[in-house]
């Protein structure tokens, strides 16, 4: 492979060579560059296109050049648009107006759509894009760690933690399905791609779809919205190489503070004497856990400190090449990427347990002019992810790490062998030296080759395109196992064994999910201008399919098709629709017809509006029509069909009753099952103020989602399971809004932005079981859960009992055999004097917020820029059960926050009476364990320094920066508890622990 990219880039080295060796008859023009406030631009690189040759503007922003007539000449200066404000000859010299590319803040002239590219005055839509080159430089394993706060209607929380799986949950706008999937299409270069584990050198842009002229273009698959990621390609008018890198340190946010063995015995005891027995240690037992002075008779481990590190390393490197002619332009990038874990003492003479990622990530994006006519794009990407792991599992090491008590063993015993007990067989010491490790590679190829063919021989505007993709995966394990004894220590010094030792052994290995996905779109484009009239089109067949080796084969085929006009580019029209289908549907009822329109006047263009001296540019427009949902929550492949279990048991004949084993019929199918429906309304507008330097956007939308899967609520008597119905309705209604502010004053150029979403859902029709009271019913409520909640049906607490007396004039409570002082007490709401399963209350609790926004905040002064970005949500509800009744019978429940628990010497503690037994009544579902989840985050701070081109021009260095960049650094939230709450649970239980990364970064091109 190496060989066929070092051909490309001699290929390249020739053709610019044969340019440049051409004679060329010259002439000299001189100019002058300034910005749009007439300030002249000093440092601008003005080259001549293919040739090379080129100067600098000088400290007055004037330049002189030896141009040849048809040159193309390229200005380019970090921090400025390549494109021009204006053109003016004055007095035989050019005076040329530049804009500062930071005054789009985060946005670009040219917006992508599905299978097009168009000026962003004629989006109708709801459309937002997000610049890679606005994105924060920290070195991090998903990309969609970077997007939070970035843009409206586009909300992503992180959902893991560990290195390398830091997976991320997103949804556009807010859920809209209480049944099937909320998660929006994302589409790779316009193919259905994940790219979390993608490089951020291969973004160019991400484009979020909302509305149904954006998303109809994808049928059945549409509803959710969609986000567009777009790679870079290169670029005819200048060659750069680049060389980026980073090196940081993650460090936890949170983290769980273990109990020492003297109180952990004297809150275990409070336990016991809580639920009416005995205390476990006695007061010589407490003493010797205080004193310290026999820490193999009486450990006092701290696991936390002994084996998880204050900070873990991480790194990126990568390389890119980009450049080419106007018939060859390539594009090539190159990155490695290695987080190391926090695992402390996982280094063995034979092996590394440590939990850790690495990647590499190859990308070559080629656009080729085969002839005058003939455009081609072949792109290749790729990627090799190497995840690795204690041989148990992180999540047992780090139960035991965080959930052992502080006086379960000595990791070691006085003759070194591991220490343990017959409730405590996992020694984090032995699980990471003992144990082995299990090592995860994940090999993915994608392949996109894109030809358009001009037809103006036919129509002027018209070609014809091909595009196919090839993509594979698959994951390879291996390792090494063994495992290992751990001995008891008694009181006398004697050792009891559990467990029993093996060698060091290699794990079998494995190939799995092999997946290759094949997809084609073909078909015609037509643009074409009339006087002020302009008319284009976009129609393309698609058909696609996904091979597993263990799974049905998915197959979808349709028909798109995208119509628009513009007059005197101020008034537009876009028509868009689908006829899609996939396999999972009865035949006669796989294909459904999608369609939608928008609208759109640019009223700033209107001669009674051209008075209005402040407003630059305002635009209304608007969009309705339908997208469909094809993940609608069904497990099976094919819910329409009769299916038969032929094993499932047997069957008693005869008067004698003999068994006689045979088939059953498996779950009753649904023939008319189809897709969700989502009816979407869009009005928006976009307005520029102030000469451009203040945009301000905002859109109200509305979609009513019907055909969602429900219960059919057939009567028992059928005796089978039978699919759901699409009888379901929700509606989601909200707002968003962006601001935007630039000003320029001197050197300096500052500039602010805000966005906001707020999204709001509520389901209309479900069915529901019967013998609910209307306080129960889902109908008229949001859609959302609790994490670490069966169900949104739940007690309403009224504070804890102080005493016996207050119990006994209560309702009876019945979760558990007894109430006594310092258990939860509930409100009676049917008023029957009995708290029962009746009193449950359906709520509007959801760990998904209603609201969400993003702060930024820069400026850059000569060769110094800052950023800053903050992130929050609002309307988001956590539970905190999870972690204040962490544990077991074996450790008492006690951790950390039982310290607060109940006493009657305490009776404002924020929570009930410890407790090992009958707990029941403290540990239903109720509104007590609930706290706020909202949150304002400081996301990321980069401040970086440019060294001047007057000195790395001598050196032949085109920019060289160099950065300090922080991520994910502080939040403020109202939890009133040493906890993250976007992942509450990180750091306590099992769960690997929340990083925030400090990193310092150089960016090189020459």
């Amino acid at each position: 492979m190496k060989y066929i990219y070092i051909s490309i880039f001699a290929l390249f080295s020739l053709l610019v060579n044969v340019l440049q060796a051409q004679e060329r008859v010259t002439s000299l023009i001189t100019g002058k560059v300034t910005d749009t406030n007439n300030h002249p631009v000093s440092g601008m690189t003005i080259e001549v296109q293919e040739i090379g040759t080129g100067t600098k503007t000088d400290a007055t922003g004037k330049f002189a050049i030896s141009v040849a007539k048809g040159d193309v000449l390229v200005f380019t200066k970090e921090g400025y648009l390549t494109s021009f404000q204006d053109v003016i000859v004055s007095k035989n010299e050019l005076v040329i107006h530049v804009k500062p590319s930071i005054a789009e803040a985060g946005e670009t002239d040219n917006v992508h759509i599905p299978f097009g590219i168009v000026k962003k005055r004629e989006i109708n839509g709801a459309v937002s894009t997000i610049q890679s080159s606005g994105l924060s430089h920290t070195p991090s394993s998903s990309l969609f760690n970077a997007l939070p706060g970035q843009t409206t209607g586009f909300n992503i929380w992180q959902s893991g933690t560990l290195p390398g799986r830091d997976d991320a949950t997103f949804v556009i706008r807010n859920r809209a399905s209480f049944a099937g999937s909320n998660v929006p299409l994302v589409l790779v270069d316009g193919v259905a791609r994940d790219f979390s584990d993608m490089d951020l050198n291969e973004i160019e842009s991400v484009t979020v779809l909302k509305d149904a002229a954006s998303l109809a273009w994808y049928g059945n698959r549409g509803a959710n919205g969609a986000l567009l990621v777009t790679t870079k390609r290169g670029n005819a008018e200048k060659t750069t190489f680049s060389y980026d890198v980073q090196l940081g340190s993650q460090m936890p946010t949170a983290l769980t503070k273990p109990v020492d063995s003297y109180n952990f015995g004297r809150l275990y005891n409070q336990a016991l004497q809580n639920d009416g027995s005995q205390p476990f240690y006695t007061p010589s037992q407490l003493d010797n856990y205080k004193s310290g002075t026999d820490l193999y008779g009486y450990p006092n481990n701290n696991f936390v400190k002994d084996f998880i590190n204050n900070n873990a390393l991480v790194q990126r490197h990568v390389l890119t090449a980009s450049g080419g002619s106007k018939a060859i332009r390539y594009f090539t990038t190159l990155s490695f990427f290695d987080q190391n874990g926090l695992f402390k003492g996982a280094q063995t003479p034979l092996y590394n347990s440590n939990v850790g990622y690495q990647r590499y990530n190859l990308r070559t994006n080629l656009d080729m002019q085969v002839t005058p006519m003939l455009n081609v794009q072949l792109d290749m990407g790729g990627r090799v992810e190497d995840r690795s792991q204690p041989g148990g599992g992180s999540d047992a090491f780090l139960n035991s790490v965080f959930t052992t008590p502080s006086n379960a063993y000595a990791l070691l015993n006085e003759d070194g062998s591991y220490g343990g007990t017959s409730s405590f067989q996992n020694n984090p010491l032995a699980q990471l030296k003992s144990k082995g490790y299990s090592d995860e590679v994940t090999r993915i190829l994608m392949g996109t080759l894109n030809a358009t063919h001009k037809l103006d021989f036919i129509a002027k505007g018209l070609s014809a395109n091909l595009f196919y993709t090839f993509d594979i995966q698959g994951v390879f394990t291996s390792g090494r196992s063994q495992n290992y004894e751990v001995y008891q220590r008694s009181v006398a010094g004697s050792l009891t064994q559990f467990g029993t030792a093996t060698p060091l052994v290699y794990l079998t290995s494995a190939f799995s999910n092999n997946i290759r996905a094949n997809e084609l779109w073909t078909g015609f484009d037509y643009k074409n201008s009339f006087g002020k009239h302009t008319v284009s089109a976009t129609v393309r067949y698609q058909q696609a399919v996904v091979y597993a080796a263990t799974q049905f084969e998915n197959k979808r085929q349709g028909v798109s098709a995208r119509g628009s006009y513009s007059y005197d580019n101020r008034y537009y029209l876009d028509l868009v629709a689908s006829y899609t289908g996939a396999d999972n549907y009865m035949p006669g009822k796989q294909f459904g017809y999608f369609p939608a329109m928008a609208l759109g006047w640019v009223i700033s263009e209107e001669k009674f509006m051209k008075n209005i001296k402040f407003i630059d540019y305002l635009k209304l427009r608007g969009s309705y029509g339908m997208a469909g949902n094809n993940s609608t929550g069904e497990s099976s492949k094919f819910p329409y069909a009769y299916l038969y279990t032929p094993t499932t048991g047997g069957y008693t004949f005869g008067s004698s009753y003999t068994f006689n084993p045979g088939g059953a019929e498996a779950t009753y199918p649904n023939p008319n099952i189809t897709w969700e429906k989502a009816y979407k309304t869009d009005i928006g507008f976009d307005l520029k103020l102030l000469k451009n330097s203040l945009s301000i956007s905002g859109t109200y939308f509305n979609e009513d989602r019907k055909d969602i899967l429900t219960n059919p609520l057939y009567p028992s008597i059928v005796g089978l399971n039978s699919y759901n119905i699409n009888d379901g309705q929700t509606r989601l209604r909200g707002f968003e809004g962006t601001i935007d502010y630039t000003k320029k004053i001197g050197d300096f150029t500052l500039y602010v932005g805000a966005n906001f979403t707020s999204a709001k859902n509520i389901i209309l029709r479900i069915n529901e079981s019967a013998g609910l009271t209307d306080y129960q019913l889902q109908k008229g409520h949001n859609i959302g859960s609790i994490n670490g909640y069966d169900s949104r049906l739940m007690l309403l607490s009224d504070g804890i009992f102080q005493s016996q007396a207050e119990i006994d004039a209560s309702p009876v409570q019945r979760f558990s055999g007894k109430v006594v002082p310092g258990d939860i007490k509930y409100r009676d709401i049917n008023g029957d004097k009995v708290i029962d399963n009746m009193d449950r209350v359906m709520t509007d609790y959801n760990d998904t917020p209603d609201a969400y926004y993003g702060f930024k905040f820069g400026g850059m002064y000569k060769g110094f820029d800052f950023s800053i970005l903050m992130q929050g949500v609002n309307g988001r509800t956590i539970q905190i059960r999870s972690l204040v009744l962490a544990g077991s019978n074996n450790t008492g429940y006690i951790n950390q926050f039982s310290e607060d628990a109940w006493t009657s010497s305490n009776p404002t503690a924020p929570y009930p009476r410890l407790g090992i037994s009958d707990r029941g009544n403290n540990t239903a579902n109720s509104d007590f364990w609930l706290r706020s989840g909202d949150y304002l985050r400081l996301k990321s701070i980069e401040l970086g320094y440019t060294i001047p081109s007057v000195l790395t021009d001598k050196v032949h260095i085109r920019s060289l920066r160099f950065y300090l960049n922080g991520f994910n650094l502080y939040n403020f939230n109202k939890t009133g508890m040493d906890i993250d709450p976007e992942l509450n649970l990180a750091g306590f239980n099992s769960v690997y622990p929340y990083s925030r990364t400090i990193s310092v970064g150089l960016n090189l091109k020459f």
